[in-house]
């Protein structure tokens, strides 16, 4: 099953959505189009397992730096956060267009609400063991955090950056996260960035 994953992505990068076929991407894999066809009976199960793969690995990689920098600076937990899920994202930049477009024809709302949800768990349990902040509503900035990541960073990997712009990208979102945390720091007053 993984070789027809990694098949389906390789034809979408190679030859795009509009493109691809469950053919070509059986042929890339190296099995049947019957085989295929087990494990996924049309072109639209096919797309919609991707597109679940790719936002349970970008949950995936959010969880883990969350679980790996409990009780850090509120510094240091939105730098985790932002490099994280850039990285992920951008590791299949090349085929980030596709893959919303595959959202948005599968409605995938499901989905993405799954990722999303899973995302601002984790980032609530980060800010709640800060080393140095504490919250009213830790919740709500989670999910706002997550929002914020889900929706501003598709706009930019929509095509792939240059390493410069990548680390702007970087820098900017670790901003926004660094100042919108020290706004809601409780006793804190004054926004650093």
């Amino acid at each position: 099953m993984e070789a027809i994953f990694e098949a389906t992505i390789q034809v979408l990068r190679s030859d795009g959505l509009m493109r691809l076929t469950t053919t070509r991407v059986a042929l890339r894999a190296g099995v049947s189009v019957g085989t295929l066809y087990q494990y996924y009976p049309n072109k639209e199960a096919l797309l919609f397992a991707v597109l679940q793969q790719h936002l349970a690995l970008l949950a995936e990689a959010v969880e883990k730096a969350c679980n790996e920098n409990l009780g850090v600076t509120i510094e240091a937990a939105a730098e985790a956060v932002v490099k994280t899920y850039l990285r992920a994202k951008m590791a299949q930049a090349e085929i980030s267009p596709a893959l919303y477009r595959i959202a948005a024809e599968l409605d995938a709302r499901q989905l993405m609400d799954l990722a999303m949800g899973r995302s601002a768990k984790a980032i609530e349990a980060m800010l709640s063991n800060s080393g140095d902040g504490r919250f009213t509503k830790p919740g709500l900035l989670a999910q706002t955090l997550t929002a914020a990541l889900y929706g501003t960073v598709p706009a930019f990997c929509h095509r792939v950056l240059s390493v410069t712009d990548g680390a702007e990208a970087e820098r900017q979102l670790t901003i926004m996260f660094r100042s919108y945390l020290a706004a809601h720091q409780i006793g804190k007053t004054e926004v650093t960035s």
